[in-house]
């Protein structure tokens, strides 16, 4: 791949001393939807309100024959082309988006699955229906012409159909869809399930890794890498062990990516451990973001802009595109531009990575293949003691990233902090009391419609005072897992007051949003680069598995309403009265 040589030559510049502002590769070589002039005139001309509406929209022509007519046009305008007449070569050279893909039922859906019978409240399961319905509107299938002319289109050919996020994600996303495969199991759609996983693993066979979405602007970076576990959720529905035997080789393909490419070397205490990071080493605005991207780079020095759209990029491989979580750099600390990811080793990357080491050793047992599953097994105890000296914190009972840079841990609170209580890989039994106890010293059981995405409000959307259903399930059923009666009391309070926040919303504008606004009574979300998005695969998903978990206790009724702060407090009173009691 081209990529890799850049990537090389990189590395090269940086042992050679040289700063990074020297230019980095675009995202793809399209130069129409990664980089080039085309693209950043009609970006900067802000032709659509959501800059990704042109990245998404095909060509109605080949690609070499659009470029030659933009550039006679360009020149013939001095390189700046009047906003009409740009406007009218975009409608003449590209089609409107969605014309490559056309709606699809899924043929394994069927009426009652069988978790409906599981809810008691009758409200709820008349909404677990609805939403059992929803899968119909956001499935999606390629049309023949993509694969005919996939230079035609920024979308990725895949063979099978998908459900995607819903609103303007008309395409696959990885991390997304590790959530809408579990709603899907629920669902009794375990050949859904199967198609989305050969789709992303044909992705690795052909690219290396799984891309953040299926657009060629979205090549260079991955997401959050859970589709080991995606593969571990269909056996367990299926046990369709031959599936896991032709795929197992690309499974290790995908977490080689992981670490030839995201690995950093951490010192504590004389001794290194290799821990992993968001990384993205390309260049240019996000095409999907462009001008935002561009206008925020204009507020630095010309050299550390490239760095700048490199960070960014690594951000969106985090899924947390953007937080506090990432702004650690430069003098403004709630500004975009202070933005740097792939100088922080996230616990939750490291959690996902060291769960799929486990997976990746029980799968090679189950296949017979003992030496691959005693390799595995080694590199999963090895990440496990990385964590607990680099991440793990046991004054606050949790763990926290490290910042690289300032060779400390970022103790802000985010629910990626528990991260490794979900992913099982911790090694003190009392890791969940030690979590109970952070949430309520960081106060987080204080919240009645959701659990905060941080504690700080800096107008990025994974931020306060959005809430996210991936994070709600890394919470909830981190403490739902453990052995103790109170961690799970506490898991099940969580889980009645993120049904009750959807389901008040769903009830007032019939849909399900991407995030949620917990500070005000909970509302659809908002902040970032975009307007909240209605669907929604990963909320949709998360509220199926609360109410298959929970679904003989969980109640829709005002009577019952949130309990108050104190009260959900309250449920771990027991321990600290406990404590006070002399030995």
């Amino acid at each position: 791949m081209p990529g890799r040589t850049w990537e090389l030559c990189l590395l090269l510049l940086l042992g050679l001393g040289l700063r990074s502002q020297e230019a980095l590769p675009p995202p793809c070589e399209s130069e129409i939807y990664c980089h080039g002039e085309l693209l950043h005139q009609v970006q900067m001309a802000k032709l659509y309100q959501d800059d990704k509406e042109f990245v998404d929209m095909p060509l109605s022509v080949a690609p070499e024959q659009v470029l030659q007519t933009f550039t006679e046009l360009s020149r013939s305008h001095n390189h700046s082309i009047p906003r009409e007449q740009l406007q009218a070569f975009v409608q003449e050279h590209f089609q409107a988006k969605g014309q490559e893909l056309q709606p699809w039922t899924p043929t394994d859906w069927k009426d009652s699955p069988h978790f409906l019978q599981k809810i008691s409240d009758g409200k709820l399961r008349a909404w677990a229906e609805q939403l059992h319905q929803l899968w119909k509107k956001l499935g999606k299938k390629m049309k023949p012409e993509v694969l005919s002319h996939p230079e035609r289109f920024s979308l990725i050919y895949s063979d099978h159909p998908f459900i995607v996020p819903g609103g303007r994600f008309v395409e696959f996303y990885y991390w997304d869809s590790y959530w809408v495969m579990e709603g899907l199991l629920l669902s009794e759609m375990t050949e859904t399930v199967k198609d989305m996983l050969q789709n992303f693993l044909d992705l690795v066979k052909t690219y290396g890794h799984v891309p953040n979405g299926g657009r060629v602007y979205y090549l260079q970076r991955s997401q959050p890498p859970l589709l080991t576990l995606m593969m571990d959720r269909y056996l367990t529905h299926t046990n369709d062990t031959a599936f896991l035997q032709e795929n197992i080789e690309t499974l290790v393909l995908e977490l080689d990516f992981w670490t030839k490419n995201r690995t950093v070397s951490v010192s504590v205490g004389g001794k290194n451990y290799l821990l992993n990071r968001y990384y993205v080493p390309y260049g240019g605005p996000r095409p999907e973001s462009y001008s935002k991207d561009a206008e925020l780079a204009n507020t630095l020095p010309e050299g550390d802009r490239e760095a700048l759209w490199a960070e960014l990029k690594a951000g969106a491989e985090s899924g947390w595109d953007f937080s506090s979580r990432w702004l650690i750099g430069g003098p403004n600390p709630s500004s975009l531009s202070s933005i740097q990811t792939s100088k922080l080793v996230p616990v939750d990357l490291n959690a996902f990575l060291c769960q799929a080491e486990e997976l990746m050793s029980n799968f090679y047992s189950r296949l017979g293949n003992e030496s691959q599953a005693v390799k595995y097994r080694t590199l999963r105890a090895q990440r496990l003691a990385a964590l607990n000296t680099v991440l793990w914190d046991e004054e606050a009972g949790a763990w926290f990233d490290y910042d690289l840079e300032n060779k400390k841990k970022n103790r802000e609170f985010y629910p990626s902090n528990l991260t490794p209580l979900w992913a099982g890989c911790f090694s003190d039994p009392g890791v969940a009391d030690k979590a109970l106890k952070y949430l309520e010293d960081s106060q987080i059981l204080t919240y009645q419609y959701g659990i905060p995405t941080s504690l700080q409000k800096t107008g990025q959307q994974w931020d306060f005072p959005n809430a996210w259903a991936p994070l709600q399930d890394l919470v909830i059923r981190g403490l739902a897992k453990a052995a103790l009666p109170r961690a799970q009391e506490v898991a099940f309070q969580l889980a009645q007051n993120w049904i009750r926040t959807n389901f008040d919303v769903y009830s007032q504008k019939s849909a399900m949003y991407e995030k949620y606004d917990i500070s005000n009574g909970g509302q659809p979300g908002g902040g970032g680069e975009y307007e909240v998005q209605e669907g929604f695969g990963w909320t949709n998903g998360v509220v199926l598995m609360l109410l298959d978990r929970f679904g003989d206790r969980l109640t829709s009724g005002a009577q019952l309403a949130f309990l108050e702060p104190h009260c959900l407090a309250a449920v771990l009173l027991p321990s600290f009265l406990l404590s006070l009691l002399p030995r």
